[in-house]
């Protein structure tokens, strides 16, 4: 969501003058009200509703000198003077009082502190606002494929059943990324200043797997319990560092098998990928090994520190296994596919054809359709001639196949199986080098496993196009530790994976060279396993 603008109370000195002035109104009007009374009682007083005369007509008796009327003259002097005393203190004490009040306002305004309204704050801008959406992508990817890498150790160690609540945490986290990572391809499309929304909902997607997958994190910690538990976990971590030893020597018999058995270009994808699987291994070893030895010394934090190390280790030397086999499968399964596939298209090339030439016959010629036949003919003679010469690709033929057969109006089923592999090798390759790899690799891999199902040949472009992208940001970043004594142990290539999270120091520590190895939750919550804060300027930590 976007940040919600300030905005500044507005100053309220000059809203109390009219109600000063009101006062004062109030208070001239109750002495005059004073002041008038007593005419008013003078002439007549009211009781129970009559009007009785104040003095009686006659009450007076007539007097023939001056002095007996000066003697009952004077007590109504007196009483008239007396009765105007009061209203007039009133009335003064009102007005007073009032402009009193009014100048002490007056002067507090003047002499005020209190701070102007802030500013609202400036929304930013659209390159800014882009900048801070890949920020998030990357973030908010890092934290579900952590997450979903411990919760494989978790449920292989307790059951799927007992970690069903986290699992479905993880689950809405990839379905809010998904989401986002459509806004942002759509974003991509067609970069708008109206787009600014989307951006906006990007930020807010990712926002909100994040809080589930913090929110989750105490939990999954307790419902772990290494500290207390820290035996079982190690074992079970150091059966599948076992199997997946054994199963590395075997990848590395079937990457030579492939190498005889199909072109060069065919097990390109996985090239170098049983070398990054041992070295993997090589700092899963380091990190077992450190967890025991800490753990019979005493100290479970600076184990768990180790173990989780090597888990993340034994999880991506396993991508990099998976990845040898399922190329060798997806070969087979290609090369039995290929012959059948080109007889599907060839009797769509015939069809085609025949479509062709009764529009000539009609006079109504369709030179693109015959453009696409003579393309689709092409294409298939040189894949039938390839898969007669000798080792070739057959996933590249069944590719090239797909490409010729889609605007004739069909599909091949085989083609899927070469957009599967291709979106997996991609993914694979995102997840064990993610502390490189930027958004737009990944986007373009969210894009690609969106169109599987619906168009295989879509998926299979972006796909390709996202493992590109991802090798472009791996060649850019580098390996600044290569060549380093103290970071021969497989410490860079868990720098590279964002196993190990932020920069490392320029000596070899006894915690794993000091990195901060991920654990599941969100930004707030997966480096909480440090012994030590990550440094500020961690690339890896968002």
């Amino acid at each position: 969501m976007t940040p919600s603008l300030s905005r500044g109370r507005p100053r309220r000195a000059a809203s109390h003058i009219p109600v000063r002035v009101a006062h004062t109104a109030l208070g001239g009007v109750i002495g005059v009200m004073w002041l008038v009374l007593p005419g008013v009682t003078a002439d007549h007083e009211r009781y129970e509703g009559y009007e009785v005369p104040a003095v009686a007509v006659g009450s007076v008796p007539a007097v023939s000198d001056g002095s007996e009327a000066s003697d009952v003259a004077a007590p109504d002097e007196e009483s008239s003077t007396g009765d105007l005393v009061l209203p007039l203190v009133v009335a003064g004490t009102a007005v007073a009082v009032a402009a009193y009040g009014y100048g002490r306002r007056r002067r507090r305004t003047r002499t005020r502190t209190t701070p102007a309204a802030l500013p609202p704050v400036a929304r930013p801008t659209t390159p800014e606002l882009d900048r801070q959406a890949r920020k998030s992508l990357v973030a908010a990817d890092d934290c579900v494929r952590t997450s979903r890498e411990e919760l494989g150790f978790v449920a292989g160690l307790l059951g799927a059943e007992t970690v069903a609540p986290f699992t479905e945490a993880v689950r809405y986290a990839e379905a809010e990324l998904s989401a986002a990572f459509q806004l942002r391809q759509a974003y991509d499309d067609n970069p708008t200043d109206a787009s600014r929304s989307a951006l906006d909902e990007i930020v807010a997607r990712c926002v909100d797997a994040g809080r589930r997958l913090d929110a989750e994190a105490v939990g999954f910690d307790r419902l772990r319990a290494l500290e207390q538990n820290l035996t079982g976990a190690l074992r079970h971590a150091e059966v599948r560092f076992r199997d997946l030893t054994g199963r590395t020597g075997a990848a590395e018999a079937t990457l030579a098998d492939l190498g005889e058995r199909y072109a060069p270009a065919a097990s390109l994808s996985v090239a170098g990928q049983v070398e990054q699987a041992k070295d993997r291994l090589v700092f899963a070893t380091t990190g077992l090994n450190r967890a025991r030895q800490s753990a019979d010394l005493g100290e479970p934090d600076r184990a768990v520190l180790h173990l989780r190390a090597a888990e993340g280790a034994i999880a991506q030397a396993e991508v990099f296994v998976d990845g040898v086999d399922r190329l060798a499968s997806a070969l087979a399964a290609a090369a039995q596919a290929v012959l059948d596939t080109l007889d599907e298209v060839e009797a769509a090339v015939v069809e085609a054809r025949g479509r062709v030439a009764e529009g000539k016959r009609a006079g109504v010629p369709d030179g693109a359709l015959e453009g696409h036949v003579r393309r689709a003919r092409a294409a298939l003679a040189a894949v039938r001639k390839e898969a007669a010469a000798g080792p070739y690709d057959p996933l590249d033929a069944l590719r090239r196949v797909a490409v010729v057969a889609a605007p004739l109006g069909t599909a091949p089923d085989a083609a899927r199986v070469g957009a599967r592999l291709a979106t997996d090798a991609a993914d694979g390759f995102v997840g064990t080098h993610r502390g490189a790899v930027g958004a737009e690799a990944r986007t373009r891999l969210a894009e690609a496993r969106r169109l599987l199902d619906g168009d295989p040949a879509e998926a299979d472009a972006f796909a390709l196009r996202a493992r590109e992208l991802a090798e472009r940001d791996v060649r850019a970043h580098g390996n600044p530790y290569g060549g380093r004594p103290e970071h021969t142990n497989g410490v860079a290539g868990a720098v590279l994976g964002g196993i190990l999270l932020g920069d490392l120091p320029d000596a070899a520590a006894e915690t794993l060279t000091g990195g901060t190895p991920g654990s599941f939750g969100g930004p707030a919550t997966r480096a909480r396993r440090g012994l030590a804060s990550p440094r500020k300027n961690s690339p890896g930590i968002p």
